[in-house]
């Protein structure tokens, strides 16, 4: 499980079919270890000073974004959560639903606003005020119009993670409330 609050942000050293390696600034990462990269839950194979690498399954590739990374791209870290840990995000599991699409992404003071389009058969999970994951961060539905969700990206957030990066047309990782999957 995790919660969706970004850790740190990794650096892609190498995208191989099957493969990934990461730069990543953890000091006491294992291997078998659960790290979520941009949202997507991926058992650490095996790890060097400043290097955590990663099998990527078919299956992984297909529903995420995780096969479009470049070498030297921005990714979104977050180790599993800890049963001592706050929860200041909202429970994720990793599990990406599917890749949504950038569809806006405006100034807002004092941070902005990002608007994703969700494929369709999301659309049942997602409640205004609700909770989203993008990228793997959590974040809270601001406006909802059909399968548009738009959200708002607070300075921090927009210093802490890749999202600032994202420009419309771009593809993302979404992951859908678990709470409110298991609700329905």
């Amino acid at each position: 499980m995790f919660t969706g609050i970004v850790e740190s942000l990794g650096r892609v050293l190498s995208i191989a079919p099957g493969r990934l390696a990461v730069k990543a600034e953890f000091a006491d990462v294992k291997v078998g270890e659960s790290i979520a990269v941009n949202g997507a839950c991926l058992s650490v194979s095996r790890v060097r000073a400043g290097l955590v690498g990663f099998d990527v399954s078919p299956e992984t590739l297909q529903k995420t974004t995780l096969g479009s990374l470049r070498r030297g791209e921005a990714v979104n870290l977050e180790r599993a959560l800890r049963l001592s840990d706050r929860l200041g995000g909202h429970l994720m599991t990793g599990h990406v639903d599917a890749a949504g699409r950038v569809v806006a992404m405006r100034g807002a003071a004092p941070g902005k606003e990002l608007a994703v389009l969700f494929p369709e058969r999301l659309r049942r999970y997602l409640v205004p005020k609700g909770s989203v994951a993008v990228e793997g961060v959590s974040l809270t539905i601001a406006a909802l119009h059909g399968c548009r969700v738009t959200v708002a990206l607070v300075p921090q957030t927009l210093k802490s993670t890749n999202l600032a990066h994202k420009r419309v047309g771009d593809r993302v990782n979404v992951e859908v409330d678990a709470l409110a999957r298991y609700l329905r």
